[in-house]
Order: structure tokens, then C-alpha cells, then sequence
């Protein structure tokens, strides 16, 4: 997918390097209202936050838990968050109605799961075996949307051919599981774990059905990207949490653990499992991916462009400094190759 240059207009002009870094620590920093959800592939937030990357970039970051990606979206959407990461359908969803929204960058990829009871384990073992079956779900999480997708690629009516209950989080689901009032669940990292802790098993990976698919996207409103330099200062923090992240476990995993109540070896066995993609690339193709698999099961209404959600000239100004201030470091050129093949 080859991007057309109105996807930067008005972002082209960003600072320099040195005057990036000025306006970062000169003065008041600025404030931003970022929303996560709790979970383990949001954990660059927390890591930014605990290790001062976000004070760093001249940021003074408040962080807003929400439960589920609609209620963030509609905080972005109504002002009252500058920024977060809710799934992809759910930003998808909100756009092809009309929002004003735009795509930023990525907090995580896959990491999606479907769980049954052991017994059950045995006769639902893929999407196929989902039919006339119920099923719980948290509506427009990433992993709820693959699965719906790969019905449909199955040739299963998700709207007809299986029940789907809608909850309000993985806890939830997890719980409806257990109970047996459904026969699988839906969920997502470190829930996939918790759920095996209680005696149920995952039976489909959501990187087996989509391989690579996007999870969680960043957000700005257009009101936000009136201040460019700021979105590139707050995602130059992200990818240095990111690169932290891979060799300092210890200090990762204590900075995760004062956001997510759960003990040091299911953090880190969730946070450093390979069914998790952290990058915090945009991914544009493989949101087009997306969009386009949504709209063939008829998830959402595919009649606006998809195009101009994407707003990525912040990412890509903060991935070439980083690259340009450390020429030797492999991190940040892989970083650098990846977004070169994932956007344009």
C-alpha cells in the first residue's frame, strides 16, 4: 500500500532534532491524558512512565485506566483524553462513522485467545468448531474482531450460526467460562494466563488465525496534531520504553507490576511471550488488512476512505532522530526497516 503525501499534510514542518529536545525541556512540560487499558501489551506506557522517558521528552503524562476500548475512544473523541490505545476494530469502527479521529502509531499486536473449560477441549480445537456454540466476548477488542473475521472466512454467519454475549471485560468472560453458562471466551494477554491459572485451556491463538494482525492503535484526535512535535516527543518515549524494555527485565517487570496486580512470573511470562507484538510501528498495511476483513464480514461500514486516518509523520520524524542521535544501535534501525516495510 503506497501512501499518498496528503496523509502528512500539515505535519510535514516538524522541529529538528535539537530543537525537538529544546522544546521538550524548556519550561513547563506538557501535559497529556493518555488512556490504556490493563493490560500486558499496554505495558509501554507504564515502563515510560516508571522510567522517566515520559519526563525525559518534557511530557508530564497522566495515565487513565478504562475497562474497554469503547469508553476510551469515546473519551478521545469527546476531549477528554489527548491520547490512548483501544484495539483496532473499535478506532475502525468510530472512523467509519464519522469520527475524527487518527492513527499515530501501535501499542501492541496479537496476543489474542480463545479459552474452554479442559472437557471441552477435546470438540472445540479451532474458529470452526465455534458453531452453534456461545461464546463470550469483550465488542470491539481486537481479539473479538479476528475471531468474528475468521468466521466468516470459515463461511459461519457470526450473526446467525453462534451466540455471542458481550461483556464488559476479560475478568467477565473468564468467569462466564467457568460457570459453564458458555461453552468459550474470548480474551486477551495477561488474561490468556490467568485463565489457565483457574483450569481452563487456550484452544486458538489469535496469531494463528491472523498472523501478525495489529492490536491496540494509538489515537489522537485532528485537534491534537496541531501540536506535532508533542505526539513525536510521546512516541520517541514509547520506542525508547520499548528498547528498555528488552534488556532490563528486572526493572520492566517492577514498572508493569504497579499496574497490573499480578505476581513477578505471570507478568513476565506474558509480557515476554512470543504471541505478543510490542512494537509501536503504525502498521498501516496491516490495518488496511484489517479494515478490509472487517468490512467483507460486514463488522463495519466500509464506504469512507480509509486513508486519511493515518496520520504518521510523528512516528516516522521520531524513529529517523533516534536513529540519526544512535547510528550503531541495531534496535533502532530494526525499528527504522520495519516502518519502511509496514507504512510506505
Amino acid at each position: 500500500m503506497k501512501l499518498k503525501t496528503s496523509i502528512f499534510s500539515g505535519l510535514t514542518t516538524l522541529l529538528s532534532a535539537g530543537a525537538l529536545l529544546a522544546a521538550g525541556n524548556a519550561g513547563a512540560a506538557d501535559a497529556l491524558k493518555v488512556g490504556y487499558l490493563p493490560a500486558i501489551g499496554h505495558a509501554k506506557y507504564f515502563i515510560a512512565q516508571e522510567q522517566g522517558f515520559f519526563t525525559k521528552a518534557g511530557l508530564d503524562v497522566e495515565l487513565v485506566e478504562f475497562q474497554n476500548s469503547a469508553d476510551g475512544i469515546n473519551a478521545v473523541v469527546a476531549g477528554k483524553l489527548d491520547t490512548g490505545s483501544f484495539s483496532t476494530p473499535a478506532p475502525l469502527l468510530f472512523y467509519s462513522k464519522g469520527s475524527d479521529i487518527k492513527i499515530i502509531g501501535g501499542i501492541m499486536g496479537q496476543d489474542g485467545s480463545v479459552i474452554v473449560k479442559p472437557e471441552r477441549a477435546n470438540d472445540i480445537r479451532a474458529i470452526a468448531d465455534l458453531r452453534g456454540k456461545k461464546v463470550a466476548t469483550v465488542r470491539l477488542a481486537s481479539s473479538d474482531a479476528v475471531v468474528r473475521t475468521a468466521l466468516n472466512e470459515a463461511g459461519i454467519d457470526w450473526r446467525s450460526d453462534l451466540e455471542f454475549f458481550e461483556l464488559k471485560n476479560p475478568p467477565a468472560v473468564i468467569e462466564a467460562v467457568k460457570s459453564g453458562q458458555v461453552d468459550a471466551g474470548v480474551v486477551w494477554g495477561p488474561f490468556d494466563l490467568r485463565a489457565e491459572q483457574q483450569g481452563l485451556k487456550v484452544v486458538v491463538r489469535s496469531g494463528d488465525i491472523y498472523p501478525g494482525h495489529p492490536c491496540c492503535r494509538l489515537i489522537v484526535s485532528s485537534k491534537q496534531l496541531e501540536k506535532p512535535e508533542v505526539v513525536e516527543r510521546f512516541l520517541r518515549a514509547l520506542l525508547q520504553a520499548e528498547h528498555f524494555s528488552q534488556d532490563h527485565r528486572k526493572e520492566t517487570i517492577d514498572s508493569i507490576a504497579k499496574y497490573v496486580k499480578l505476581d513477578r512470573d505471570t507478568l513476565e511470562n506474558s509480557f515476554y511471550t512470543p504471541n505478543l507484538d510490542q512494537t509501536t510501528d503504525p502498521n498501516v498495511k496491516g490495518v488496511a488488512k484489517f479494515w478490509q476483513s472487517l468490512v467483507e464480514s460486514k463488522f463495519i461500514d466500509g464506504t469512507r476512505q480509509l486513508e486519511p486516518i493515518f496520520a504518521i509523520a510523528p512516528y516516522q520524524s521520531a524513529i529517523e532522530t533516534l536513529v540519526k542521535e544512535n547510528p550503531d544501535d541495531a534496535f533502532y534501525q530494526a525499528r527504522l526497516k520495519q516502518f519502511k516495510e509496514r507504512n510506505l
